[in-house]
C-alpha cells in the first residue's frame, strides 16, 4: 500500500493480533519481500504508482514460489470479479472492517496437527503397510502419492513428521524437500526418506539439510521398517 496512513492502521492492527509484519510502498518492492521472505499472507492495494495492485497480484500468481500465498485485496475499488478472476483469496473494501479482516486472517493461519504423519509414496502396496502401521500406533495418517499432492496436503494441515518417497512422478521427492524447505513454517517439519534408491553422493548432496534421516527399503524386512517408522517418529516427537 503507498498510503503512509494505510501502512501505520494495518502495522498497528497486525502487531495487535501477534503477527510480523513487512511493509512495502510498491509493487515492485512488495514482489522482492514476497519472493525473499515467503510471508503467510499478503494485503494488497490496488491504486498504486508504478505497478498497480493487478499486475503485482498476476506477478504473483506466475511466480512458482509465491503463487500459494493467499492475498487479500484491500482497496477502494469495488471490483472483486478481477481481484478473484486473477487469483485473490478474499477482497475487502476501504474503509476496512477490522473485525471481518480478523476473521478472514484466522481463517489462514496455518493449522497444526502434532498427531498426523504425512506419507509421500507412489507405491500403492508400500503405502498401505506404512498406514496399517501408523495407524494401529494412534496416529492420524495423511497419504500424498507424489511431491506436488504432497504440498498440497501440507498447505492445508502442517504434519508431525513427513515420510518420504523419492522415486515419484510429477514431483519426485528431491523437488519436494526443496520445495518444503523455501516456506519458513515448514521448515520446522522433520522428514524422514524412506527409499529404494541407491543414493549417490549427488543423491545425499541434496537431501542435506532437508531431511532428518534417510532409511533403505531393501535394508529391511517389514517387520523391522515399521519398527524403525515407528522409533523414528517417536524419537523426533520427543525432540520436539
Amino acid at each position: 500500500d503507498d498510503d503512509p496512513n494505510a501502512q501505520n492502521l494495518m502495522k498497528k492492527f497486525h502487531k495487535k493480533e501477534n503477527y510480523y509484519v513487512l511493509q512495502a510502498t510498491t509493487g515492485p518492492a512488495g514482489l522482492d519481500l514476497a519472493a525473499k521472505h515467503l510471508p503467510d499472507l499478503i494485503t494488497l492495494d490496488v491504486m498504486m504508482p508504478e505497478m498497480d495492485g493487478w499486475e503485482v497480484l498476476t506477478a504473483l500468481q506466475n511466480n512458482e514460489t509465491t503463487k500459494n500465498i493467499p492475498v487479500i485485496m484491500l482497496t477502494m475499488t469495488n471490483e472483486r470479479d478481477i481481484g478473484y478472476s486473477l487469483g485473490a483469496t478474499d477482497y475487502l473494501t476501504k474503509p476496512v472492517d477490522w473485525n471481518n479482516l480478523s476473521k478472514i486472517l484466522k481463517k489462514h493461519e496455518i493449522e497444526t496437527d502434532s498427531q498426523s504423519i504425512l506419507i509421500v509414496e507412489d507405491d500403492e502396496i508400500t503405502r498401505g503397510m506404512l498406514t496399517k502401521s501408523l495407524e494401529t500406533n494412534d496416529f492420524k495418517v495423511i497419504v500424498a502419492k507424489n511431491g506436488k499432492e504432497a504440498l498440497q496436503r501440507v498447505n492445508k494441515a502442517k504434519p508431525a513428521l513427513i515420510l518420504l518417497d523419492l522415486m515419484m512422478p510429477e514431483m519426485d521427492g528431491f523437488e519436494f524437500a526443496e520445495k518444503l524447505r523455501e516456506k519458513k513454517e515448514w521448515l520446522d517439519i522433520p522428514v524422514v526418506v524412506i527409499t529404494a534408491k541407491d543414493l549417490t553422493k549427488e543423491d545425499h548432496s541434496r537431501l542435506q539439510g532437508n531431511v532428518e534421516a534417510i532409511m533403505q527399503k531393501g535394508s529391511y524386512n517389514k517387520d523391522e521398517l515399521l519398527s524403525e517408522v515407528g522409533n523414528r517418529i517417536k524419537k523426533l516427537k520427543e525432540k520436539g
